[in-house]
């Protein structure tokens, strides 16, 4: 069985209080750099991998999709999703991303947010979804910064008062798991390098469209100008 923190009751509870689950995308640090990778989605079939709440697979419908797919391995996510979901355009299944199969080239997009860096076998999954995308559909995902993943420590050096100091980087190159905590729970992640995440979309036959760093909108730099201290997450978007 794979990983499922979020099906633990005092975890979830925690969850579902952070402002990205209460407020949704607007809420998201990372969102106005995301929504701007995405390709058009009308009149277009989608699958969302690691959908949580079922935010950016009511986003999809909202611009026209067709049908979208959200897959995630919590009951109590997707619960929460079909509450909060009201169209038919919209299929929740429950499965570990891992383990997505899907009939060859059934999707024209797929999307992740803030999911893969709890997979292990990034490759597999990269093979995957090349498998079930159309030729020249696009595959848009975010996962935590190799700078923020690299350390199970993820958090700052503070100096005497209390403030951040600086971020620190190490093992870099030591690809694998990390025993982290996330809402004062452990939690298994797995770091591996930019490079490797590079390299492994072109492997699985993908061409690189784009890749951004994460930083504040302005609307939220005054309350996170830490973040434009190093990037808290990665952003790709690639096509077949």
């Amino acid at each position: 069985m794979k990983q499922n923190k979020y099906d633990n009751d005092k975890f979830f509870d925690m969850y579902a209080q952070m402002p990205r689950s209460v407020d949704g995308l607007k809420a998201a640090g990372e969102w106005h750099i995301l929504k701007e990778l995405l390709p058009p989605f009308a009149r277009k079939t989608v699958l969302d991998l690691g959908c949580g709440f079922g935010w950016h697979c009511r986003y999809a419908v909202e611009q026209g999709a067709n049908a979208v797919t959200g897959i995630d391995l919590s009951e109590k996510m997707l619960k929460q999703a079909k509450k909060l979901t009201n169209s038919d355009a919209i299929t929740y299944l429950q499965m570990p991303i891992e383990d997505i199969d899907f009939a060859e080239e059934q999707f024209d997009i797929v999307i992740s947010s803030l999911a893969f860096h709890y997979v292990e076998a990034f490759d597999v999954v990269c093979k995957k979804v090349f498998n079930v995308l159309k030729k020249g559909g696009s595959f848009v995902f975010s996962v935590e910064h190799p700078i923020f993943t690299s350390r199970a420590e993820q958090d700052w050096h503070y100096d005497e008062k209390g403030q951040p100091r600086h971020w620190p980087v190490d093992d870099y190159h030591l690809e694998g798991l990390r025993q982290t905590s996330f809402l004062a729970e452990d939690v298994v992640k797995y770091h591996r390098t930019v490079a490797t995440y590079v390299n492994t979309l072109i492997e699985a036959g993908f061409t690189i469209k784009t890749m951004k760093e994460s930083y504040p909108s302005e609307e939220m730099l005054e309350t996170m100008k830490d973040e434009m201290r190093r990037p808290m997450f990665l952003l790709l978007a690639v096509e077949k």
